[in-house]
């Protein structure tokens, strides 16, 4: 399992956040509830800054999470703007054309389908990919393998990895951005997921120094053949997913979330295997969910790995199990 940056922008601060649409803020005035949300704000908007405020309004009344974001982010693709468009020429009037595309995206919005799954595309660490319902849709979570990566080898140091469930590509493209030495291979046994990654590779001008094979995990690679080896499978317990939010439950493949009745089966594979194809020196890091910590390290020191460590994510919650460096009490280097 599976960003100028292709990290997504960071939201405005709460000081310049637009306020509620009129309709809205009188509803509240007369303590009706909204029972339903209409496309009529949005159609009405002339403007980049009065379909923003309206979009807003409208997923922000749906709860949608980070409602300003997403609506920012829908405009910019919808009425061809950026940003800064949005910031310095707020009154640019948004043709019809574009209101009918923004309000498309809306709609699909509030049907809880992801902003990354809607506009075909999510930044990751200083990368753009491509996503399709075939894929993992990237996450900041996994952001802290790169921190364990970026620290683990130099900028110009040469090194081979794999990145084992590969989907978009997410991790193995981003590592290969920043360290232009370096080699891999990504491994996934859905051959739509690798149509992406080979794609992804190739926007990115990364197919030279790439290859993506279907296979399960690390079968058909010899032992010993990788300095780095990485992945983020699938580990949310079976019984849980029922409780995922909209956005991961109904479009993100399935393959890529259920990780058994515990959650651990793929490390149950996978530790034996990185350990076999792993070089000796070598670093290895997988993703975990934030409760799998102790569970997934006694994994890999049963496989043979010393000094194997968790490392915590930037909301200080266990992320990663490696036996490489920690970010989170080393400096990571400057680029």
């Amino acid at each position: 399992m599976g960003a100028t940056t292709a990290k997504l922008p960071l939201p405005f601060p709460a000081s310049c956040a637009p306020p509620l649409c009129h309709a809205r803020a009188e509803l509240e005035i007369v303590g009706q509830p909204r029972q339903s949300v209409h496309m009529t704000d949005a159609a009405s908007a002339r403007t980049l800054l009065t379909a923003w405020k309206a979009a807003t309004a409208d997923l922000k009344a749906a709860r949608i999470d980070s409602p300003s974001i997403d609506a920012r982010l829908l405009l910019e693709v919808a009425a061809d703007c950026s940003r800064t468009d949005i910031l310095t020429d707020p009154y640019r009037v948004v043709t019809d054309a574009q209101r009918a595309v923004l309000d498309g995206y809306i709609a699909r919005r509030l049907k809880r389908e992801p902003v990354s799954k809607i506009l075909g595309q999510k930044g990751f660490w200083k990368i753009m990919l491509n996503v399709t319902p075939d894929v993992l849709s990237p996450r900041a979570d996994t952001e802290a393998l790169l921190d364990v990566i970026m620290l683990a080898y130099a900028p110009h140091e040469a090194f081979t990895m794999i990145d084992l469930g590969t989907g978009s590509g997410a991790i193995l493209l981003a590592t290969l951005a920043e360290r232009p030495a370096a080699k891999g291979v990504g491994t996934d046994i859905s051959t739509e997921a690798l149509a992406v990654a080979r794609e992804n590779a190739a926007n990115l001008d990364l197919a030279g120094r790439c290859d993506f094979i279907r296979t399960e995990w690390a079968t058909g690679f010899a032992e010993h053949s990788f300095d780095l080896v990485v992945s983020n499978p699938p580990y949310i317990p079976s019984g849980d997913i029922a409780g995922l939010d909209p956005e991961v439950r109904e479009h993100d493949p399935h393959l890529a979330l259920d990780g058994g009745e515990d959650g651990l089966v793929a490390y149950r594979e996978l530790a034996p295997e990185i350990m076999r194809i792993l070089k000796p020196g070598g670093t290895f890091a997988v993703e975990i969910g934030w409760d799998q910590g102790p569970q997934v390290k006694a994994l890999f020191e049963d496989a043979g790995f010393e000094n194997v460590i968790v490392v915590k994510d930037l909301s200080d919650r266990d992320r990663v199990v490696t036996n490489g460096p920690n970010p989170r009490t080393n400096p990571i280097p400057k680029m």
